[in-house]
Formats: C-alpha cells, sequence, structure tokens
C-alpha cells in the first residue's frame, strides 16, 4: 500500500450526521403553523400539515438514522417536503402582512398579535435553514461523503481548516444558526453565500423578516398604545 492510500481512505471516511435535528424542526414548523389563526393558514387546516408529515415520515423510513445514503428518491422526497414547508411558511408570512395592512383578528389585540408575528418569524427562520441544508453542496448525504472543492455556502471551517476538527461537515444547527442570523441582521454574517440560488434566497428571506417585523412592530406600538 502505497503512504497516499491511508490518506485518501481517511479523506473519504462518511461523516453522516443524525437525522433528529431536521425532523424536530419540521415538526416544529408543522405546530406553529397549526398554532395560528384560521384566517392566516392554509386551508383545510390539516390537509397540507398531513401531507408534510407524511413526506417526514417516507424521508426517515429512507434513510434512517444517521443521514448517509446517496439516493435521488429520498432527496426529491426532502426537497419536496422542505419546499412544502417554505411555501406554507410563506403563505403565513402573506397572509400575515395583508391582515396587518387591512387589519383583523390576528392582528386586533397586543397579545395576539405579538404571538402571531413570533410564530410566523420563526416558522420563517426554521423554513428557510432547512433549505438551505438541504440545497447546499448537494445535500446532508452527499456532504456526509465529503465536502466539494467548491461549495455553495462558505462557512468559517472551510475557509479556516486549522478552526474544525478534521473531517468537519456543517450540521443542520450550522444552517438553522445561517437561518436565523440572515433574518436578524438582514445580511450574511459568518456564512458566505457564493452561488446565485442562495443569494436570491437569503435575499428574499432578508426582505420578508425586515418587512415582517416593521409592520409588526408599528401595528403593535399602535394597539399598545
Amino acid at each position: 500500500m502505497t503512504p497516499e492510500a491511508p490518506s485518501r481512505a481517511k479523506e473519504q471516511r462518511v461523516v453522516g450526521e443524525a437525522r433528529w435535528p431536521m425532523a424536530f424542526a419540521v415538526v416544529a414548523v408543522i405546530v406553529l403553523t397549526l398554532l395560528l389563526p384560521h384566517d392566516l393558514i392554509t386551508r383545510p387546516r390539516w390537509g397540507v400539515p398531513l401531507v408534510e408529515a407524511l413526506l417526514l415520515v417516507a424521508v426517515i423510513i429512507g434513510d434512517p438514522g444517521k443521514i448517509d445514503r446517496v439516493s435521488p428518491r429520498v432527496r426529491a422526497l426532502s426537497i419536496t417536503l422542505i419546499s412544502l414547508l417554505v411555501a406554507t411558511a410563506l403563505w403565513c408570512t402573506a397572509q400575515l402582512i395583508v391582515e396587518l395592512i387591512q387589519g383583523g383578528p390576528a392582528t386586533s389585540s397586543g397579545g395576539a398579535l405579538l404571538a402571531a408575528g413570533g410564530i410566523v418569524y420563526v416558522s420563517n427562520c426554521l423554513a428557510f435553514g432547512l433549505l438551505y441544508w438541504e440545497l447546499d453542496s448537494g445535500g446532508p448525504a452527499a456532504r456526509a461523503h465529503g465536502l466539494p472543492a467548491h461549495p455553495d455556502f462558505a462557512f468559517p471551517q472551510q475557509m479556516n481548516p486549522e478552526l474544525a476538527p478534521e473531517q468537519w461537515r456543517p450540521r443542520f444547527v450550522d444552517y438553522m444558526y445561517l437561518g436565523f442570523t440572515s433574518a436578524t441582521a438582514f445580511s450574511p454574517t459568518d456564512v458566505m453565500p457564493l452561488r446565485p440560488w442562495n443569494k436570491l434566497a437569503m435575499m428574499a428571506q432578508s426582505t420578508i423578516s425586515l418587512v415582517l417585523l416593521g409592520l409588526v412592530i408599528a401595528r403593535a406600538v399602535n394597539v399598545l398604545t
């Protein structure tokens, strides 16, 4: 065996991440949207959440435990699930913005307004975090087999390898953090988007968050005073 063989085997070691953080985030988004007032969610009330739950079960069955199976079918199911979550979050956001402008039951009192605004805000952060997690560098299963030379996102550990342990991979928590910082800072913080798709996605998330927070705060000040 040549001296290079062990190093190549080490580089190709599969480092899969646990499925449960992603599954917990999906369940959280489903539950949060169900907690919204009836006029802010899609109809029928249980239709879309049921489809999302079934898709989650199918994804878990297709690749349980560690996410390390590169399967076009499982990834297609996962992309469908996350796309539906993002679409649902955006629909609820649009409905809340309409109510903030025109008035409605969800924005008539300070408590209801802050609760609805908080739920929509957190749902968007989680949904976009899931989107970044699924689409970056071919998805979590592909990343488990090794990071590409030209990734979609540049994390600090990739730009400065001495800061990270060997075989480091971005996990769901890294993308969830990215989703919250994009919604809070309205711009990239420590993670840089390198592709058009994620630049546009982060731009859309920042814009949605800016409009939502601005309207919620303005309406809350009006209602509470």
